[in-house]
Order: structure tokens, then C-alpha cells, then sequence
């Protein structure tokens, strides 16, 4: 049977509560795999598993359990391998690496920080900042709706000066967060937000980051700003010593949203 991985810690990591149980229905039961100075935490994998709400957060609750004891490296949802060994030949492969991580991410967490505009909002900013706009919306609507041309017209520059004003406001989100991480990693860009970023976060300083939050949206109230956290670092982890499933979704977002 397939072996479904959740995270690796350190050997000496405090032992999961008695029958604790992770994915699956029935949830499957967990077990630690030891190999050297590191322990993949675990369970048999659920055939046909799928990233429906119970399961994410099984796999969540797993996590959080096994990290209010001390460091894990997560693994995101639906990391399977093909069996126990394949788990613990990569543990013993790539021991420095999760080794030299465990240390990285000790005492840290991960907050993910994604932005978008408030439409009205950039709308208003764009009008108010571009002359040029100002004044075809203006002509267009003293000629009762300007030309066909016309509109097509205003609408490619409001849309260009919307794209531009994105690159500017995700840019400058990301600076007023970047001092107080510990690291970033940005998501990809094809989300649809303007913003999609991950932030490596001591707890000590949690608050400071989180007022640092508050404040850009303060600061930027023609942004939409979401905060997700504190999660467990999934950002900043890989490689895993599994793949996972193709049918699956994970990452930062994990139970989240």
C-alpha cells in the first residue's frame, strides 16, 4: 500500500497523542518512520483521496498537532510515496538537507499575504491620476457615449493604467512587508491577484508582521488584502520525499479558504 506523507521532523521530536488519526475515511492511523536523526510522520494512503474540505483539514490538524511540539517540515496535501522504504531512503538521501531546514525553520512561521484591487477604488485612482483618461471619458460623455472607436479606446487605456497601477501596488505591498520576514516566496502569477506572497515569520515577531499588515492596509485602503496564517512554512520546505497525487491541490492555502 502507498505510504502518505505529512511532514519530517527531528528524530528526538515528541511522539503524536495515542491513536491519533490522519486522512481517509475511516482516518487512517498514524505511525512514525525513523531513519537516522530524522522521522517522517505518516499514514497508509487512501485510495481515490481527493482535496475535499474534510481531508484538507485532517491533513491541517495533523500538521498542527505535530508542530505545537516543535519543527516539522510540511508537506503539502497529497504527498504520496510508493511505500515506507521509498520514504525513508529519501529521508536517509537528502538528510543534510531537511537537517540544515529544521534548523532554518525552528521557532518560525509562514504568512501568506494576497492583494487585489478594490475596483471603484482604482478606478477613481486611475481617473484622478491619468489626464488623458479624464478627458476622453469626459468628451464620450458630453457626445452621449462617444463612438464605437471611441470606447474601445478608453477602455484599452483605463485597462493599461489598471495594469500598471497592479505592478506598482503589488511592488510596493511587498516592500512594506519585506523587513520584518525572515524570507518571501512569491506565488505564482497566474492566481489572479496582484499580490501572492509567502512570509517566513519568527512567532516572537508575529505581531509586529501582522501590525505591519494592518498598517499597509491602512495605508493602501484601494486594496483588498488577505491574510492567511500562521500556517506551517510550506513555502519554504521543498524538496519532499513525495510527489503529490495530480489530482490534488495544496500549498499555502491548505484549509484555508
Amino acid at each position: 500500500m502507498s505510504t502518505y506523507v505529512y511532514g519530517i521532523t527531528a528524530a528526538s521530536h515528541p511522539s503524536l497523542p495515542e491513536g491519533m488519526g490522519g486522512v481517509g475515511d475511516p482516518a487512517r492511523p498514524l505511525r512514525v518512520l525513523t531513519q537516522g536523526d530524522l522521522a517522517a510522520v505518516v499514514s497508509d494512503a487512501p485510495e481515490g483521496l481527493r482535496p475535499k474540505r474534510r481531508e484538507l483539514l485532517a491533513h491541517q490538524n495533523v500538521l498542527s498537532e505535530i508542530g505545537a511540539g516543535g519543527c516539522v517540515l510540511p508537506m503539502r496535501f497529497g504527498s504520496v510515496a510508493p511505500d515506507d522504504d521509498a520514504v525513508t531512503s529519501v529521508l536517509a538521501e537528502r538528510a543534510d538537507h531537511y537537517l540544515e531546514r529544521l534548523r532554518a525553520l525552528d521557532g518560525r512561521v509562514e504568512y501568506n499575504v494576497k492583494a487585489n484591487h478594490v475596483e471603484e477604488a482604482v478606478l477613481h485612482h486611475v481617473m484622478a491620476l491619468n489626464p488623458e483618461i479624464r478627458a476622453l471619458a469626459e468628451s464620450n460623455r458630453q457626445s452621449g457615449g462617444g463612438s464605437y472607436d471611441d470606447k474601445i479606446r478608453l477602455g484599452e487605456m483605463v485597462a493599461e493604467a489598471v495594469k500598471a497601477r497592479e505592478a506598482e501596488d503589488g511592488a510596493a505591498l511587498e516592500n512594506a512587508l519585506r523587513g520584518i520576514a525572515d524570507a518571501e516566496s512569491v506565488g505564482p502569477e497566474s492566481t489572479g491577484w496582484l499580490a501572492n506572497v509567502s512570509y517566513l515569520v519568527e512567532r516572537a515577531t508575529a505581531e509586529e508582521f501582522l501590525a505591519a499588515v494592518e498598517q499597509a492596509r491602512k495605508d493602501m485602503p484601494h486594496l483588498e488584502i488577505r491574510l492567511n496564517g500562521p500556517l506551517p512554512p510550506y513555502s519554504f520546505v521543498e524538496p519532499g520525499p513525495a510527489e503529490p497525487a495530480g489530482t490534488t491541490a495544496a500549498g499555502a492555502d491548505t484549509g484555508a479558504e
